[in-house]
């Protein structure tokens, strides 16, 4: 029924001798929309470097796009940047755009002191210090509702520093309420008030030094320490050969003799309790107690605590008991991984080059991001008092005066408009980041794919080579990524778009929730939070089915769709091997990281702090020897998660092959088992041509 169900099992094939190396291109539609898509990428990124100023990034520009401090402009005495109302600055927009959607003026100095508008205008010489931070000619006379209105002076100013160029506000003692708002219109904030006054930037930027300098006196021992990682990852995979079986066995039974003692000693504090006065009150007389240690003197908290873990202790036995066998080919599995990485060593390197293009990918959206956000110009319209046909069109004030127009219309003028464009590139800002965002997510998740698809064919090349290692073909890395690359670019592109499209919905709904979160609208919130939670189980799925439609894909090489339902009949025909495979490699994998990256910390905390006698005149002298040990031990976890991902994806590649072989062959003269002769021997079966 269930072989019905999820397709009929793999037939015999007399020409099938592992990967098909007489394979045509597949998903041709989707590997020229790819195409397309990466030229139009770069038409992009062309438009925004052409347009784009990456100065606007560093160096800060008022809200006329003039940059503060400029030699030779009217600003080059006005370094800093002053942001009318800051609190707008907490926004989406200024991810999107680099600028704050606030009036934003060139000042010369930051303000030193906490002042309001209102307070200001009461005395002379306090406005005339507020209005530095006021649009140039503004008329400080109006009334304070007429300044604030269109931003033309700020509510209040605060003490500020710069930091990069621009006036952010610092803690301070002002000693009384102030009162400013989003929109400037009067709300009451309460500043902070403390008796010490502490400049938290300038600790900032000494601890800054400081680490800086523990790196440049130890950055030698960090390589080291990131060495001795590598190595002690590639010993680990090489050691699971031999201890696999071990380390499964030894956790299984500790677990199982851990839980049996736990339950023996809440068995044997039920009986203790017998007798004693007022251990026989019930959970339910008791009721809810803010002590819960009161609940450790009734029998009956015991006698539950014994019938849970008997119960638990009862289905690990159980599923031991029917689960050992798959437990063993599991093993067996994992061993033969160990030993398929022992033959093809290049391949533990083969994450260097994913991560080189990942960092490529990011390195180009980030720089085109950047330009894009970063394309707004100075626009200046005419303006004029009588009627004159160029009224209101584009100008460009440099040559104003010499133009035609100021010759037809005398008292026209070129004026500022506003910040932004009105170009196609402007019009559609918004869209060029989106389409931006989009590539991202596909070309990494392609880069992934490409990396998943290479590995597979070196290792499916392992495994359907029949005497092992003597066939298997010369550089199977290199010869899986040229038939990746020359055949199946479309089914990886198929692959990573759906996956990307996902990853966009689930952005789209995070960024709704955060605008929600504003509205306080509970009922849309908890829609979009089930929306979230089931794309994001929806990507994982996709993920798995991916992984797997891949390794099928470097075995026959047919398209994503074929090769996906291939891949998920043939994991549903064997779900339970499936399942057990899946946790037990997991939970290696994870021993194995956690094992290492202790390992080296351990050794790095004992080397940096000068705890070891023997290496204390070695280590350097740091300010802070915590900063090497945590750089050492995050390295050690990225160098042992590229390793262990490899091995994974061994493991699971060899996998799909071993239930392949099962299905198609019989170990029968005709048709004998690929598997190696410690798999045949774990599932006591045997080739007749072997025997023979």
């Amino acid at each position: 029924m269930a072989k019905e169900k999820y397709g009929d099992s793999r037939t015999f094939d007399p020409t099938f001798k592992g990967p098909i190396h007489n394979r045509s291109c597949t998903d041709v539609l989707c590997c020229l929309l790819f195409t397309l898509a990466m030229l139009s990428y770069l038409a992009v990124g062309y438009l925004a470097w052409s347009q784009g100023d990456l100065r606007k990034v560093i160096y800060p520009t008022d809200s006329r796009g003039q940059f503060c401090g400029q030699k030779g402009t009217p600003l080059e005495k006005k370094p800093l940047l002053f942001y009318v109302n800051s609190l707008k600055c907490v926004s989406m927009q200024v991810l999107l755009e680099f600028q704050c959607p606030t009036t934003q003026i060139c000042v010369e100095k930051c303000p030193e002191r906490f002042l309001t508008l209102l307070d200001a205008k009461l005395s002379e010489e306090d406005m005339q210090y507020f209005s530095q931070f006021c649009k140039d000619g503004v008329n400080t006379k109006l009334a304070a509702p007429e300044l604030t209105k269109d931003e033309t002076c700020p509510g209040i100013i605060i003490r500020s520093e710069p930091i990069m160029h621009r006036c952010l506000p610092t803690l301070q003692n002002t000693g009384r309420d102030a009162v400013v708002s989003s929109d400037n219109t009067t709300i009451n904030v309460n500043l902070t008030a403390t008796n010490k006054k502490s400049d938290i930037i300038g600790k900032a930027q000494q601890v800054a030094m400081k680490i800086f300098q523990d790196y440049t006196k130890s950055w030698r021992w960090i390589l080291l320490g990131l060495v001795i990682a590598m190595v002690l990852s590639m010993v680990f995979i090489v050691l699971l050969r031999f201890l696999a079986g071990v380390i499964i066995w030894t956790i299984i039974i500790s677990v199982i003799l851990v839980i049996g003692y736990a339950t023996f000693h809440c068995y044997m504090k039920y009986v203790a309790l017998k007798g004693q006065a007022g251990s026989d009150v019930t959970i339910k007389d008791l009721g809810l107690q803010t002590d819960f240690f009161i609940y450790l003197h009734i029998q009956q908290t015991w006698l539950a605590f014994t019938i849970i873990l008997g119960i638990v202790e009862l289905v690990i036995l159980l599923i031991l008991i029917f689960l050992r066998k798959r437990i063993v080919i599991a093993i067996a599995l994992i061993k033969e991984a160990s030993r398929a990485l022992t033959h093809m060593m290049s391949s533990l390197f083969y994450p260097l080059l994913t991560f080189a293009l990942l960092s490529l990918v990011i390195a180009y959206w980030a720089v085109t991001s950047a330009f894009l956000s970063t394309s707004n110009q100075p626009i200046y319209k005419v303006s004029n008092t009588t009627d004159c046909e160029y009224s209101g069109q584009t100008c460009d004030p440099q040559n104003f005066n010499s133009s035609n127009i100021s010759a037809q219309c005398p008292d026209a003028e070129c004026l500022f408009a506003f910040y932004g464009g009105e170009t196609f590139l402007h019009k559609y800002l918004i869209v060029f980041q989106f389409y931006n965002l989009f590539m991202l997510f596909w070309c990494v998740n392609f880069v992934t794919a490409l990396g998943q698809m290479t590995l597979a064919g070196a290792f499916t090349s392992y495994y359907w080579a029949f005497n092992k290692p003597d066939d298997i073909p010369a550089f199977p890395i290199f010869s899986s990524l040229g038939r990746a690359l020359r055949y199946h670019t479309g089914s990886l592109a198929f692959g990573s778009l759906i996956l990307s499209i996902i990853q966009v919905i689930r952005v789209i709904l995070e960024y709704l929730e955060k605008k929600l979160k504003i509205a306080n609208n509970k009922a849309a919130r908890f829609i979009l939070r089930c929306l979230k939670c089931c794309f994001w189980c929806l990507e994982k799925c996709v993920k798995f089915l991916n992984r797997n439609a891949y390794i099928m894909i470097a075995i026959y090489g047919k398209n994503f769709c074929t090769s996906a339902k291939n891949a998920f009949f043939l994991l549903m025909r064997n779900i339970v091997r499936v399942f057990v495979l899946d946790k037990v490699t997991d939970f290696l994998l994870f021993l194995g990281k956690l094992l290492i990256v202790g390992i080296v910390g351990v050794c790095s905390f004992f080397f940096f702090s000068g705890k070891i006698k023997v290496v204390e005149e070695a280590a350097p002298s740091l300010n802070y020897y915590w900063v090497p040990i945590v750089t050492v031990m995050f390295g050690t976890y990225i160098i042992a998660h590229g390793f262990f991902s490899v091995y994974g994806m061994c493991v699971d590649t060899l996998f799909l092959c071993f239930l392949e072989d099962l299905e198609r062959n019989d170990g029968s003269a005709e048709r004998p088992y690929f598997m190696s002769t410690s798999l045949q021997k774990t599932l006591n079966k045997k080739n007749k041509v072997m025997s023979e």
